[in-house]
């Protein structure tokens, strides 16, 4: 990675951000995390930074806190000259999963607490391979990153990856994929032969930042090789026997183009819980939303009610059946997601009242 100095305006700042900047600190963006340190790229180049006892505290409360690749920040100079990453400034996109995952008996387990997986972020790139350890692409993969990729406030587009292995079934593969993610940009693309390359560099046109997410093995590090014209981004080779896919990213590193804008690759995402759903799971899904409009009644949960628009869809194959258990499932899991955050805001405001309450006592006493 080069290290010498960059515009930062290149990199995404604006006066959004200067705007919030604290007298005296220096602008940063995050390009790579490690434990209470961050590798930040500055107007002088690449610095590595130390988080503040204050950043700690935060993150320790809540990791959404905690420093992610794409975030800006306000860096201050030790003096004993080494550089401190004192504060976050306030995210405009932020594309972040929870912790939900799946117990032993097939209930959801976990905690309501996210992890931000990138920050101020214009596009995610959805990378789903077209053919992926035999099977074709896996479209409620393709949906629940969908969903996230709407709620962070970045564009989705998803990429059909290794599309030149597929031959003659790319067409239905696309159709397919068109059908379970309405309303968003849908490429194929082959890093090795340099197909769809172009039209996937018109997303990070100027200073625009993308992610790009999916499974290992999706190829992700290699279309961001492609892109650079380089070998950026660290890799290793697939191990034998447990079908890992070569070329699997090991970190996430924000990667600035020579071309113009900027790229995150992630390593490959087996689970993915939601977080904080408010329209993600319903802009997926939004031919089912437009078919409840015609329901007979307001609250059809489209399960054997009259007059359901829903089933009938379902009943003339207008529908398909996986996505209509795509999207009970994934709305089931944005309830209980729901469910715990409320739980944990209500135990949290207790303890802060009970600490309020504690210091009163005392300072009542003779």
């Amino acid at each position: 990675m080069t290290t010498h100095g960059h515009d930062l305006s290149s990199l995404g700042w604006n006066e959004s951000f200067a705007a919030d900047l604290p007298a005296g600190a220096v602008p940063a963006r995050v390009a790579r995390v490690d434990r209470g340190a961050a590798e930040v790229i500055t107007s002088g180049g690449h610095l590595q930074a130390v988080y503040s006892a204050p950043l700690r505290r935060a993150a320790a409360e809540d990791p959404v806190a905690l420093p992610c690749v794409g975030d800006w920040a306000a860096l201050t100079l030790l003096a004993e000259g080494r550089h401190e990453l004192a504060s976050l400034l306030p995210r405009r996109t932020a594309f972040v999963r929870g912790g939900v995952r799946r117990d032993s008996r097939g209930g959801l387990s976990g905690d309501s607490q996210g992890q931000v997986l990138a920050a101020n972020v214009d596009v995610v790139f959805v990378a789903e391979p077209s053919v992926h350890g035999g099977d074709f692409a896996d479209l409620g993969r393709v949906e629940r990153l969908l969903a996230l990729a709407w709620e962070s406030g970045a564009q989705p587009v998803v990429l059909i990856t290794k599309a030149d292995l597929i031959g003659e079934h790319l067409a239905d593969l696309l159709a397919d994929v068109a059908a379970a993610a309405p309303g968003v940009p849908l490429h194929a693309v082959s890093s090795l032969l340099g197909e769809g390359l172009e039209v996937v560099r018109s997303h990070l046109s100027g200073s625009r930042t993308a992610v790009v997410l999916g499974a290992s093995g999706a190829g992700k590090s290699t279309l961001v090789n492609a892109l650079a014209g380089e070998e950026v981004m660290e890799t290793q080779q697939v191990r034998a026997g447990d079908g890992r896919g070569r070329h699997t990213t090991v970190h996430r590193e924000l990667i600035p183009l020579a071309a113009g804008g900027l790229i995150i690759d992630t390593p490959g995402i087996r689970r993915v819980g939601l977080y904080d759903m408010s329209q993600g799971v319903d802009l997926v899904f939004s031919d089912i939303e437009e078919l409840a409009q015609e329901c007979r009644f307001d609250d059809c949960a489209h399960e054997s009610e009259p007059g359901c628009a829903v089933l009938a869809a379902l009943e003339s194959g207008e529908l398909p059946e996986r996505r209509l258990a795509s999207w009970r499932k994934l709305q089931r899991e944005a309830q209980w997601m729901a469910g715990r955050t409320d739980a944990r805001l209500r135990a949290e405001q207790a303890r802060k009242w009970k600490v309020i309450h504690k210091s009163m006592r005392g300072r009542s006493r003779p």
